[in-house]
């Protein structure tokens, strides 16, 4: 139960964090267009900083809650960041909510926890050894690899949709390092810095990024947030019952965990395209 509600903590201080800094963004004149002179300028602003400091205490809330349970369970519960985005926007730019707004709202909720209480996520205490993180590995370089080239022979909604899944199984995987080297701060602190999860988990968290980034370029957040929304969770769980040992039901509890699926998918769309995701989309002059 901690677990989850730091997983909450963690996707409200996401979403937070994306719109401070957004926010920040917003207001900078366009000779700071380039960017040396745009980073001297958000140093400068509060809201920036304040979104920083949400991104490392989201960082830590997640960190926190995958130190507690497995990722069947924390990363699924990550796919609220979106709701909370759209309510933060909402807020910041006073702009009323509509009905189809808190529908897909509601129904990302339910999708959500009808996942959850269908595929009833139980956490192992097993670690992966040297050959499961090497298979995983392999397998999710391919996968990505494989996904990028096939995004490269696309154009427009199409190949924002491939690089929006490539990036949301980067994160699912960079959370799986988390998760391990969580691990090795609750055995041996001093051998955090030292030991190769944190390094590999940087680099895949920063290859992410850069996938994200590139999806945002081919496309709308209309587009790649639905895609993300669903890779993400999927591929966690997949992470967590192939590495870590961590059971889900299966069975005809698949049909609902799929139907949880669906109504995570349907909520998402509907998020991504309401009034404050679109305006958040806009408020800066990097996008597009």
């Amino acid at each position: 139960m901690i677990a989850m509600v730091l997983a909450v903590f963690a996707a409200v201080s996401n979403a937070l964090s994306s719109v401070l800094q957004r926010r920040a963004v917003q207001s900078a004149p366009a000779t700071h267009g380039l960017p040396v002179g745009l980073m001297w300028y958000l140093i400068r602003r509060p809201a920036w900083l304040a979104g920083i400091g949400a991104l490392i205490a989201g960082f830590l809330f997640q960190a926190a809650a995958l130190s507690g349970a497995g990722l069947a369970l924390v990363q699924p519960i990550l796919v609220t960041e979106l709701p909370f985005t759209m309510i933060f926007v909402a807020w910041l730019f006073r702009i009323r909510l509509a009905a189809k707004a808190w529908l897909a709202i509601t129904a990302l909720t339910v999708g959500l926890a009808v996942l959850l209480v269908a595929a009833g996520p139980v956490e192992s205490r097993r670690l992966p050894d040297r050959t499961g993180w090497t298979i995983a590995t392999i397998v999710t370089v391919g996968v990505v690899a494989g996904l990028v080239a096939v995004a490269r022979v696309l154009r427009g909604e199409r190949r924002a949709t491939v690089l929006g899944v490539a990036s949301g199984l980067g994160f699912a995987f960079t959370a799986a390092l988390m998760k391990q080297a969580t691990e090795v701060l609750a055995e041996d602190p001093r051998a955090l810095l030292t030991s190769w999860p944190v390094y590999a988990m940087v680099a895949a968290g920063l290859c992410s990024l850069l996938l994200l980034q590139l999806a945002l370029q081919a496309g709308t957040l209309v587009t790649i947030q639905p895609a993300l929304n669903v890779t993400d969770p999927v591929a966690s769980i997949a992470y967590g019952v192939g590495l870590f040992g961590e059971q889900i039901r299966l069975g005809a509890w698949v049909v609902p965990e799929v139907m949880g699926i669906g109504l995570i998918l349907y909520g998402s769309v509907g998020l991504a395209q309401s009034a404050p995701i679109r305006r958040h989309e806009h408020v800066t002059p990097l996008d597009g």
